[in-house]
């Protein structure tokens, strides 16, 4: 009924703070994963893929990468996620987007190019797997900033569907304090194969009134 594969990148910079968030059921899990490994990024650039289209997901499958591989400039640091394929469930932009939990809470990072000094504004949409007979129904998660806790985040599924996902917007705040900084989300759902749901992350230059 299902298909999964597995992929990864790395990231580096600090901050200050912001946020908060919720959740659906993961994925039936197959018993196969990929076995091709995409080339990771050359070199730190700009921020990427914050929608999660690449690579490619058959369409109404899933497929499941593991710790140390790539999702396009993603890397999975911990655990395994779920790259969720066009018409699985809605996309809050897009065709894709990324249930944290695989088999196993996970964790995914980008790093990126960034100004020290400069105030960024991370800004993404969250929901969680659907599935409601996946227990826990609340998915908790957190962002962090070069592998510092920046924000604890928690979406409840009950009332959700895979065609009513009811995705919120949540953003956190940091200032870079290096010429790259690593980016990471978090699943901290424990004992579920369904997690917290993340989709169109974007990274934005702070102008003065987005940070008042």
């Amino acid at each position: 009924m299902r298909t999964l594969r597995i992929h990864v990148t790395a990231l580096t910079a600090v901050a200050l703070l912001a946020g908060t968030g919720s959740a659906l059921a993961a994925p039936a899990h197959s018993s196969t994963q990929a076995s091709r490994l995409p080339a990771p990024p050359a070199a730190v650039s700009h921020f990427d893929d914050g929608s999660f289209e690449y690579p490619t997901v058959k369409p109404k499958t899933f497929d499941e990468y593991a710790a140390g591989q790539f999702i396009g400039p993603w890397k999975v640091t911990s655990g395994t996620v779920d790259l969720i394929g066009a018409g699985y469930w809605d996309a809050a932009e897009g065709d894709q987007s990324l249930d944290l939990n695989g088999n196993n809470p996970g964790s995914v990072a980008q790093t990126f190019a960034t100004t020290p000094g400069t105030t960024y504004t991370v800004s993404y949409s969250l929901a969680g797997n659907p599935q409601l007979d996946r227990r826990p129904a609340v998915k908790t998660g957190k962002v962090l900033i070069d592998g510092q806790d920046f924000q604890h985040f928690s979406f409840d599924v009950t009332g959700k569907s895979e065609t009513n996902m009811g995705y919120v917007r949540r953003q956190v705040t940091f200032v870079a304090r290096g010429r790259s900084t690593t980016l990471g989300f978090a699943s901290t759902t424990r004992h579920s194969a369904t997690g917290p749901v993340i989709d169109d992350v974007t990274v934005e230059h702070c102008r003065p009134s987005c940070c008042n």
